[in-house]
This record gives C-alpha cells, sequence and structure tokens, in this order.
C-alpha cells in the first residue's frame, strides 16, 4: 500500500536499467551468494508525470542464488524525502537459481506529488531472500529519473509563403508543475535552448536550422528566408528533472 514521507509523496521517473550489479553499490550488504543481476524500471523508458492522471509503471528485480530466489521486497525513495511502495504484492517469476522479481507503482500527481522538488533522481531500494537463508539488500540497485512532463507547440507563418520571403515560426515551451494542494497546472518554461528543426518535403529525417531560448513566459520566436516546401518543429532535449518534448509539425507550401 501508499505511504507518505510528510506530506505525500513519491514520484518516479526515468530510468535507468543497471546490470551486473553487486555488493558494491552503496549501502548494500549480504550474507551467502545471493545477488542482484539487473533491474529495469519502467521498460527501460522514463517516468514522466503531467498535472493529471495516475501513472502506473513497474520495477522488476532480477537476482540469483544457488538454492533459487525465495522472495524480494522493492521501494522506491528519492529527493524532498520522497518514498514510494508497490500498489500490488511484488511478484516473483522463478527461472532455474534465478528470478525476476516485478513490483508495480502507482503515481498520481494531484495526490502524491507536492513539490517540483520531487524532479530528479531516484533509486530503487531491494532485499533478496534466497531459499536457503541467504539475502542480498542494497538502497541503490539502480536509478532512474522523476521527471516533470512539457508541451510544446509550433505555428509558422504566412502559410503558403513566397521563396525568398521571411518566414516566421513561433512556439511555446510549458512544464508540468506540482502543488501542494493537487491545484497543479502547466506554466511557463523561460530561459530553455530550444532546436527548430525542419525536413524537406519527400525526406525521412529532421535537421537543426539554429537554436533559439524561450523567453521567461516560454515564447520561441525566430525569422528565416523560405526556400522549399517542407514541416517545421521545435524540439527540448529536456534534462533531468525535465522530459524531452517535440512539437507537432506545421508543414509550409513555398510556392
Amino acid at each position: 500500500m501508499r505511504t507518505r514521507a510528510s506530506l505525500a509523496v513519491f514520484a518516479v521517473a526515468g530510468i535507468t536499467a543497471l546490470t551486473g550489479l553487486t555488493a558494491t553499490s552503496a549501502h548494500a550488504s549480504g550474507s551467502g551468494d545471493t545477488k542482484i543481476t539487473k533491474v529495469v524500471v519502467n521498460g527501460g523508458k522514463n517516468v514522466v508525470i503531467g498535472t493529471s492522471g495516475a501513472k502506473t509503471f513497474t520495477v522488476a528485480v532480477t537476482a540469483q542464488d544457488n538454492s533459487g530466489i525465495k522472495r524480494a521486497d522493492i521501494n522506491i525513495q528519492g529527493p524532498s524525502s520522497g518514498f514510494f511502495q508497490p500498489t500490488k504484492a511484488v511478484k516473483c517469476t522463478p527461472a532455474g537459481k534465478a528470478a525476476t522479481c516485478t513490483a508495480t507503482f502507482t503515481v498520481d500527481p494531484r495526490v502524491d506529488l507536492y513539490t517540483n522538488a520531487l524532479a530528479g533522481v531516484w533509486y530503487v531500494d531491494t532485499w533478496v531472500d534466497a531459499k536457503d537463508g541467504d539475502f542480498y539488500t542494497t538502497e541503490k540497485a539502480a536509478s532512474f529519473k522523476l521527471q516533470r512532463e512539457g508541451k510544446l507547440t509550433v505555428n509558422a507563418s504566412p502559410e503558403p509563403v513566397k521563396k525568398g520571403k521571411t518566414l516566421t515560426v513561433t512556439g511555446k515551451l510549458t512544464r508540468a508543475h506540482w502543488d501542494v494542494f493537487g491545484d497543479n497546472k502547466w506554466v511557463a518554461h523561460g530561459n530553455q535552448s530550444v532546436k527548430l528543426e525542419f525536413r524537406k518535403k519527400g525526406a525521412k529525417s529532421f535537421t537543426t536550422v539554429k537554436t533559439v531560448k524561450t523567453s521567461k513566459s516560454g515564447d520561441l520566436k525566430t525569422t528565416l528566408k523560405a526556400s522549399v516546401d517542407g514541416d517545421w518543429r521545435w524540439n527540448f532535449a529536456g534534462y533531468s528533472s525535465h522530459a524531452a518534448v517535440a512539437s507537432g509539425v506545421d508543414f509550409v507550401d513555398v510556392k
């Protein structure tokens, strides 16, 4: 079941799967030959959370012992005293001397995320018991990221445009804001570098044309000379606490 630290809390995100883990992990200890060999959070993808709608994901811990694996406890902890327990019982699937134990977590931003400080690097805590009484425990079996979701718009005008004339491309970058009262909303994401990308009509991939910084209000604007038909879009790379996001595309017909 869920537990809260202080006001509430956990958060969870993006994910770095780690393999070949040993007792050298931080705060790790054990007895016998039990060891963790792999941890995968959310299928290897970042866990990105917006302003509403619960996010459900799994943490799969693979461990082995010469007697086989009996059970595992899996929790998650992070910044701002964030802590989360599975919403379902951990299930272990044996495979010879190894087993993959899977925990399911559900995070609702309106209930569980009371501050933006919860975004960032998180860790998987786990305790694995073997059938012969051996065990292995660590507070950092794997690291992952909890990321605030972003939104990005695009508009290129005029449409159509004459060849050689000025084309203006605008957009806006916003991000999820988590509030202690659950009054979450989308707010401007200012002073961020965003790439303007173009895909010529008939081409398969985008190329970067230039990089533009958002204003304090999250707005983007740039001008260039129209040359050929194609799609325009903005692309934000994101960072530790914020998810990457690309806008939709705006096709411009050049006459």
